[in-house]
């Protein structure tokens, strides 16, 4: 009950859009690595974390493809900065 007004339903193409997300993801993680810190995908040439500002990443290829296809399965989790807006 309790946080119920402020509960997120994604539509469906809200989900689809990630699943596609994932799959480009999926079919080229050389150009992805893993934030250390929350394990969002972000793109290869980063160096800090745009949601949480951490600085070490994983970067093994099985790791990152591992990883989008599990965020691409299900709706956000994360808080990102344009949620602060």
């Amino acid at each position: 009950m309790f946080g119920s007004a402020m509960e997120y339903h994604p539509t469906n193409e809200a989900l689809n859009e990630r699943a596609r997300r994932a799959d480009k993801i999926v079919r080229n993680p050389e150009n992805y690595k893993i934030c250390g810190g929350c394990e969002s995908i972000v793109a290869e040439k980063v160096t800090i974390c745009p949601n949480c500002h951490a600085y070490r990443f994983i970067t093994e290829k099985n790791r990152v493809i591992l990883q989008a296809q599990e965020l691409g399965n299900r709706e956000p989790r994360s808080v990102v900065i344009t949620d602060l807006d």
